[in-house]
């Protein structure tokens, strides 16, 4: 009796996408320096959007931007309402456990804390027994809690967790660093004159930041990650972030690094962050 191998089926989003005409990418939304809200057209561009829109490009389709926070983002991508995230998602084991993601990271990005000056908060070890905000999900959570003894609270998103911060619900409010920059140091900075920026120097687990994809999307997977080592070889990512204000040493170091065809993989290697933290509670050197 003959046998004969099963057939290879190939993910079928691109198909889906290119029969639609259209990707439907998840991103951040109105968040600084990653994307900005046109008062114009109502519409947010930017970083991220532009990203989006170079994949979309590539598979001669339309764009379309859906704004995701930390407790609908996985959502829409599992149910389909988005076929990618290029959001501020660093990779996590626990992530990578329920979506796939293209390896190439884009960015690497770690977490800093907004403090009242007043509250005597100058290093992550003085969080221990305060409580700290951070997103629904965020990979900032077990660090906080598990090293520095914060009392970790989840909220919805930046705005409610920079709203706690002000009213006094929270004594530190943690989220990336770049968005944390831009709140102190943007068009809005007046209003944080009594706060400041803790950690930056020492950024809570620099995370890789990857495109997320739905489980067994090989093909998708593949054209994703191509693209990225286009867009850190050729500059593409170099210019955009420039553009748009974005932190750009890491990728600037990595422009010249993939002009000779070396490239980041994630996952990335977390345990320097928790050995130089954990027993001493001395300052860590940043991974």
């Amino acid at each position: 009796m003959a046998f004969c191998a099963p057939a290879v089926h190939a993910d079928a989003t691109l198909d889906k996408i290119k029969q639609r005409g259209k990707l439907s990418v998840g991103i951040d939304g109105a968040s600084p320096p990653f994307g900005r809200l046109d008062p114009a057209t109502g519409k947010t561009g930017g970083y991220q959007t532009e990203l989006a829109t170079d994949i979309a490009r590539r598979l001669g389709v339309a764009v379309e931007t859906v704004p995701v926070t930390a407790s609908t983002r996985v959502q829409f991508l599992q149910s389909g309402k988005v076929d990618l995230l290029i959001a501020n998602i660093q990779w996590t084991q626990e992530r990578s456990e329920i979506l796939s993601f293209a390896p190439t990271p884009y960015d690497l990005i770690g977490g800093a804390a907004l403090v009242a000056k007043a509250s005597g908060i100058t290093k992550w070890e003085d969080v221990r027994g305060k409580v700290a905000c951070v997103s629904q999900g965020s990979n900032y959570a077990k660090p906080l809690a598990d090293i520095h003894g914060a009392v970790v609270k989840g909220l919805r998103g930046i705005p409610e967790s920079l709203l706690a911060l002000k009213g006094g619900t929270c004594a530190a409010s943690v989220h990336i660093q770049p968005a944390l920059y831009e709140t102190l140091n943007g068009p809005n900075g007046g209003e944080w004159k009594d706060f400041a920026l803790v950690g930056s120097q020492d950024q809570l687990i620099p995370s890789p930041t990857v495109v997320w994809t739905r489980r067994g999307e090989a093909d998708t997977q593949a054209l994703v990650d191509k693209a990225i080592k286009d867009w850190h070889r050729s500059g593409f990512l170099l210019k955009v972030a420039r553009e748009n204000g974005v932190p750009d040493a890491w990728i600037a170091e990595r422009h010249q690094r993939a002009l000779k065809g070396q490239f980041d993989r994630a996952p990335y290697d977390f345990a320097v962050y928790a050995d130089t933290h954990a027993a001493s509670g001395t300052e860590s050197k940043k991974p």
